[in-house]
């Protein structure tokens, strides 16, 4: 069983060595972020028009 001032001591010492994103690169990767959000919704759009159009096809030469 660890001493909880121990463990206090260690959670504080390990958070100390946490090296926090700088405002640049915070920005950055959110940037990068939305814009692979963007391109990911883009490719399923077409990737679900192009589906659609196939499915549409085959539907109405069965029917």
């Amino acid at each position: 069983m660890v001493n909880p001032l121990e463990f206090l001591q260690d959670v504080r010492a390990e958070a100390g060595k946490v090296t926090w994103p700088t405002r640049r690169e915070t920005l950055i990767t959110t940037a990068l972020v939305i814009l692979m959000v963007l391109l990911a919704s883009l490719f399923f759009l077409v990737v679900d028009w192009v589906l659609r159009f196939f499915v549409t096809g085959i539907l109405n030469m069965v029917h």
